[in-house]
């Protein structure tokens, strides 16, 4: 998914743009139109599209953001995401993204928009109902300081477009889902065949150490499914996708995390050997935090994070 963002007015593109027809109204302050060119774009902006129809025009001067659907896949996955996640999260995971692209020049695969939109919306809603635990990923930022720098700024942009004050754990969860997703935009083109195979190796490791979707853990379990949709391109570019977490994070897992970790090796191994691929380092602890999530494993050592429980 692409997105760019532009300020309240726009410059050269603004006599282009003076046509901005309501396709959807998502709130009074956030819709997606169309614009001249037949493009697809969702504007922000308050009280933008107040008491306004489908087919009528948005007053350029209220427009605040807009964000352009510039691909098939971008207009596919912001739908996707309308099914579960409302617009006021979408629209500030775009923002999220749209700064570390621009501000801190950093390149994401697209399915970022997914994983992180679910994030946030996880997280909010925990917030709203007191039961927020913080994060099992331990402390990386001397690390990757770009991504905890993102991670920073994320966190201020959540707490003033939702309205809730995240704790700073928070910026470690972030900046988690862009060392993961980290690579060219646009770059992630999904192999359907592919995405079969690697789902049939998983969920059969899955189901022999039953582990199954259920109401209780459908939501982990479904980002799981996300996450090897776009396994399938790292596949293939495993060497230079992103940085390798550091071997003391692995140890740390796996002494905090025994069972999750025996699994998660089992379904690296699983898929190096099905597929007769070499995957990166990374996705074994990808795979060890998406199964202690499932499981519900409670950490042995509680040096990591306090022995609190997971809450990403």
């Amino acid at each position: 998914m692409q997105l760019i963002a532009c300020g309240h007015f726009f410059s050269k593109k603004e006599d282009m743009m003076k046509m901005l027809t309501i396709v959807q109204i998502f709130n009074n302050n956030v819709a997606l139109i169309k614009l001249n060119d037949n493009r697809l774009a969702i504007v922000k902006g308050k009280g933008i599209v107040f008491q306004k129809e489908k087919g009528q025009q948005v007053d350029v001067n209220k427009v605040e953001k807009i964000f352009y659907l510039e691909t098939a896949g971008s207009k596919e996955n912001l739908y996707f995401l309308l099914k579960d996640i409302p617009i006021d999260v979408v629209t500030t995971t775009y923002e999220i993204v749209d700064v570390a692209q621009k501000e801190f020049g950093f390149s994401v695969l697209d399915y970022v928009y997914i994983t992180l939109s679910d994030h946030i919306y996880g997280v909010y809603k925990r917030m709203q109902t007191n039961s927020f635990h913080e994060s099992l990923v331990p402390d990386m930022h001397t690390e990757y300081p770009t991504e905890y720098a993102i991670g920073k700024r994320a966190v201020d942009i959540i707490s003033n477009n939702l309205h809730i004050q995240l704790p700073k754990s928070e910026v470690k969860s972030i900046a988690l889902h862009f060392i993961n997703a980290q690579g060219t935009p646009g770059a992630d083109k999904l192999d359907d065949s592919l995405t079969t195979t690697v789902n049939n190796i998983v969920q059969a490791v899955l189901s022999q150490n039953h582990i199954l979707r259920t109401k209780e853990n459908g939501n982990y379990y479904d980002r799981l499914m996300v996450h090897l949709q776009y396994l399938v391109d790292r596949l293939n570019q495993s060497e230079n996708h992103g940085s390798a977490f550091t071997e003391s994070l692995e140890n740390s897992l796996e002494k905090s995390y025994p069972s999750s970790a025996r699994i998660a090796k089992e379904i690296y191994n699983n898929l190096q050997k099905q597929l007769s691929a070499t995957l990166g380092d990374n996705e074994k602890l990808y795979f060890i935090i998406h199964i202690q999530r499932l499981i519900n494993e409670q950490p042995q050592n509680k040096n990591v994070n306090g022995g609190k429980k997971n809450g990403k």
